[in-house]
């Protein structure tokens, strides 16, 4: 793999989401600001917004656009009619909100000017172009992750990568997060060239963030044949008795386990590295049937 290229698409692919996370960070002050004007209180729900009339500018919003910032920055002349007065006053009543405004569009704008470059990049990686182009689900974006955050050449294992993403189980039989239980001693040589030790997390976050808070709901949107894998997990680990949100966190995470788990065997194999089974196929005889995988 051309080290340079990877590097390229890495600097690219992190400075899309640190776009992203500051044009949504701004984008949540204006939003709060708008419910505050509307008489939403500190810690209320929007439904208890005292105007029933005011109300609907909120829901409009949500059912018009994916954003609701966006609506709240362009959509300004509907809130005219809505709350029969001057939109102007009642949404953005000074310049500093303007500016914020406008700061925002400028954001947007640039965000998915990044987002776009990303393409042309990730056709330089025959494992976009020979396999995950053709996954349902995995856009451009989340193929610069993958391919600019995982090195398939050091990932004899499956298991390697499951690790990196904070996917593995720790000590304690639990997934892999921040607790303290879960770090490690890591040394390294402070700014005095004194050798120090301290306590860190074993994997990568960007990555777990993408892996866990987007790829789960990418699949589950685009109706994936991944998504077979998540329902058929949650029917599987029914008798457990376990929690709503507890069933859904196992079962996403298990669907995400499967995805890079072929994942791994298509790079390892375009690459022509050698491919190993994972512990369960390997170790326990167990089999997985991909995507259209389904309970035993």
């Amino acid at each position: 793999m051309d080290l340079e290229k990877k590097m390229k698409l890495r600097s690219s692919v992190r400075s899309a989401y640190d776009l992203q996370k500051t044009r949504m960070s701004l984008g949540l002050r204006i939003v709060n600001n708008m419910k505050v004007k509307l008489g939403q209180k500190p810690g209320t729900r929007e439904e208890d917004i005292p105007d029933k009339e005011k109300q609907k500018i909120i829901k409009t919003v949500r059912a018009s656009y994916e954003r609701i910032t966006d609506g709240v920055v362009v959509n300004l002349g509907s809130y005219r009619k809505l709350i029969k007065k001057d939109a102007y006053d009642e949404v953005i009543s000074d310049y500093g909100e303007l500016t914020m405004a406008d700061l925002y569009v400028t954001l947007l704008s640039r965000e998915e000017e990044q987002f776009k470059m990303l393409i042309p990049l990730i056709r330089e990686f025959p494992i976009w172009t020979e396999y995950l182009v053709d996954v349902k689900g995995i856009g451009p974006a989340l193929a610069g992750v993958l391919i600019s955050e995982i090195d398939i050449t050091k990932a004899r294992y499956v298991s390697s990568i499951w690790k990196y993403a904070g996917l593995d189980v720790a000590q304690d039989g639990r997934g892999r997060s921040r607790q303290k239980a879960h770090l490690i001693d890591i040394d390294y040589i402070d700014s005095d060239q004194n050798p120090v030790t301290k306590k860190g997390i074993t994997y990568n976050p960007f990555l777990k963030t993408k892996m866990i808070g987007v790829l789960p709901g990418s699949f589950l949107k685009a109706k994936s044949p991944y998504a077979n894998v998540y329902y058929n997990y949650k029917t599987r680990i029914l008798s457990r008795e376990l929690s709503k949100l507890h069933t859904h966190n196992m079962a996403m995470r298990y669907m995400v386990k499967r995805f890079l788990a072929d994942l791994y065997v298509a790079w390892r194999t375009l690459e022509g590295l050698p491919v190993e089974p994972d512990y369960h196929e390997g170790k326990l005889g167990h089999k997985h049937g991909g995507p259209d995988d389904t309970p035993n």
